[in-house]
């Protein structure tokens, strides 16, 4: 403690000399109203990346770079419509996001702050969003379905958050297995009706209701079940497997596009492309193991 309270002495008298030398003058409060202002940034950013609302950031910040390029040349009619439309489009987001903001604020309120800022979870040593004994189970149970022509509707969650559509279903919270997503979708079950939301390694909810899709290029004799797939791919980055009740083949939603009629090694390849798609980058990886293995060591030499 000793040895820490001198190396703080030193910093501080450090950078009140380096202040003085370059005639900066910012003080404690100062700093600490910058750490709150990024801390605050770093949530919104956060919170707008686990929604829908990160796609409409995005089309706002193309809509500013568009009205800057207007600014540099002048563009007078642009700028007098980007002036005028500009409290109508907030009011307009306010009015769209209402939900997922009412659910930012209830977060909010929830949130324990120092176990959120300074948690470091190794749990997941390679940042992989599932393990194989996840896809291998979701297949397995796919096809098993499809071979009895039970339909099905999966959704798998990746980066954009299905929070929306999960709180129009039942909350399950359990591990995906083969016999579980079987049982869930058999005729005649109070589960088997809508779309069950898979998160990491649990399926987060059942029952749930998706958005149907409005496109023209999709096959008449599609129902609905193949709709709302391809629908909730066009407004998420989530992966949806459908199973035909009529035919009992097995198809596939990504990106509103619709693969039909799949085999088990092409829905496995797009699971593990899923799975991979965050990877972190070696250095991290080992910057991570390291830290592991130091945690280890302390503990072993407490005992």
């Amino acid at each position: 403690m000793q040895n820490l309270g001198v190396m703080f002495q030193n910093f501080k008298d450090n950078y009140l000399t380096w202040m003085s030398d370059w005639n900066i003058d910012i003080s404690v409060t100062d700093i600490v109203e910058m750490l709150i202002i990024a801390f605050v940034f770093y949530y919104i950013l956060k919170w707008l990346k686990d929604t829908r609302a990160w796609m409409l950031l995005r089309g706002i910040l193309l809509i500013l770079l568009f009205v800057l390029v207007a600014a540099i040349f002048q563009m007078n009619t642009i700028l007098w419509v980007a002036e005028k439309t500009v409290n109508v489009i907030i009011i307009a987001i306010v009015v769209i996001f209402q939900p997922e903001m009412r659910k930012a604020l209830e977060e909010l309120g929830r949130k324990n702050f120092v176990s959120s800022v300074f948690s470091f979870d190794f749990s997941k040593e390679n940042g992989e969003k599932f393990s194989e004994r996840t896809i291998g189970e979701l297949v397995k149970a796919c096809y098993e379905m499809g071979k009895v022509k039970t339909g099905a509707l999966i959704v798998v969650e990746d980066e954009v958050g299905l929070m929306e559509y999960e709180r129009t279903g039942i909350e399950l919270d359990s591990i995906v297995s083969c016999q579980l997503l079987i049982n869930i979708f058999e005729k005649n079950t109070p589960l088997h009706d809508g779309a069950i939301i898979v998160r990491g390694d649990r399926v987060a909810a059942a029952t749930c209701y998706l958005p149907l899709s409005d496109s023209m290029e999709l096959s008449k004799d599609l129902g609905t079940r193949h709709r709302a797939a391809v629908g909730i791919s066009e407004v998420s980055d989530s992966l949806t497997i459908v199973v035909s009740e009529e035919t009992g083949k097995v198809s596939l939603a990504v990106g509103g596009q619709l693969y039909r009629n799949i085999d088990p090694d092409f829905l496995r390849n797009k699971l593990k492309f899923l799975q991979n798609s965050n990877i972190e980058p070696k250095r991290f990886q080992i910057l991570r193991r390291r830290l592991q293995n130091a945690k280890k060591a302390d503990k072993t030499g407490d005992k």
